[in-house]
């Protein structure tokens, strides 16, 4: 079997190259993303390999299918940039639903703890010889409460990770975990609830109609005076310019972000040496208390062996069963219920 592999970096290489090889599955790199523009790349291969900022909407869904692509392999968790109600009976579509939790979510305490004790800020200074402690005052984490907003794996490892700390947890799931609300230092609240009351807020849930901009003017407007956000899941799940107005006014006192709404035009490139069209994103990182790293929460060597190694377990199960685990389908009209490989 030959995949197209889209939005291929140096870093994927190895891992999907080992796997691959084990399996009888022959990829062919490409360094630019998939869309309209791109799909012919696709032309005499067996499927295609995509990331997170690859497009699949109806019109590139179209173009697989006429030149015989049958297998879509997200190697990633979200599917938010695949139309998966066109696509529903026409291209299998497989997902990676879990890699390494431990990855995102200790990027995401790693960003807080770096900004709540100004470390980047420290960092900068020493390099130029600069020991002065003005303006590096932080605060403890130690009995802060943490609104926690998607309790899957992944939220679970940062709650662990947050009471590892002493902090308190209020949760919001649409669909609750099972036996982790124990009343006391973990509890499950309604959204408003988790806005008004915690000091800190996670985002670790996926992107639908219902969390898309789940961080908006209304929902700051709720929060405590100096809320810390933080976003390692979905960028769409913060309103930007919200965000930004919130940071001004002074109503959020940190943003961290591993993810932004408009990323795709930027993030994994090197822009260096061009201008930030994106007067939104600039301004973001212009504040000195927003840090913003370029969507590498899910980057560590673990992360990467387990990612490429369930995409080539996916393509096999399709290829040898016509029917995975992990398979999306568009079923019964829900956009947000989706189960392996029933519907094709």
């Amino acid at each position: 079997m030959r995949f197209a592999f889209f939005d291929a970096k140096p870093y994927d290489k190895p891992f999907f190259e080992k796997y691959g090889s084990k399996n009888g599955v022959e990829f062919k790199f490409f360094e630019t993303k998939l869309n309209s523009d791109t799909v012919e790349l696709a032309k005499g291969f067996d499927g295609v390999c995509v990331f997170v900022n690859d497009t699949v909407d109806a019109e590139v869904i179209d173009s697989l299918r006429e030149m015989g692509v049958n297998i879509v392999a997200l190697r990633c968790a979200g599917f938010n940039n695949v139309d998966m109600k066109h696509a529903f009976g026409k291209l299998h579509v497989v997902r990676v639903p879990a890699y390494s939790p431990y990855a995102v979510a200790e990027h995401t305490m790693a960003l807080l703890l770096t900004s709540v004790r100004r470390i980047h800020k420290s960092y900068i200074r020493t390099r130029d010889f600069n020991f002065s402690l003005s303006g590096l005052t932080g605060f403890d984490l130690h009995g802060k409460t943490v609104g926690v907003i998607g309790t899957g794996k992944i939220g679970r490892v940062f709650i662990d990770i947050c009471r590892g700390f002493g902090m308190k947890v209020l949760a919001y799931d649409k669909y609750p975990a099972e036996g982790l609300d124990n009343g006391d230092t973990i509890r499950y609240v309604g959204l408003d609830e988790l806005f008004e009351n915690s000091n800190i807020i996670s985002l670790h849930c996926p992107l639908t109609d219902d969390t898309y901009h789940i961080i908006n003017e209304d929902s700051l407007a709720k929060c405590k005076q100096g809320v810390v956000i933080l976003n390692t899941s979905r960028g769409s799940l913060v309103d930007a310019e919200a965000l930004l107005a919130g940071i001004k006014s002074r109503k959020v006192g940190a943003a961290c972000l591993d993810v932004y709404e408009e990323e795709s035009d930027f993030f994994f490139e090197d822009y260096s040496g061009h201008i930030m069209e994106d007067d939104t994103l600039a301004r973001l990182i212009s504040m000195p208390n927003v840090i913003v790293s370029s969507h590498q929460a899910f980057l560590t060597e673990e992360a990467l062996e387990n990612i490429a190694e369930t995409t080539v377990r996916n393509i096999v199960d399709i290829a040898q069963k016509k029917q995975c685990a992990n398979e999306l389908c568009y079923r019964c009209g829900n956009t947000e219920d989706y189960k392996g490989g029933k519907c094709f």
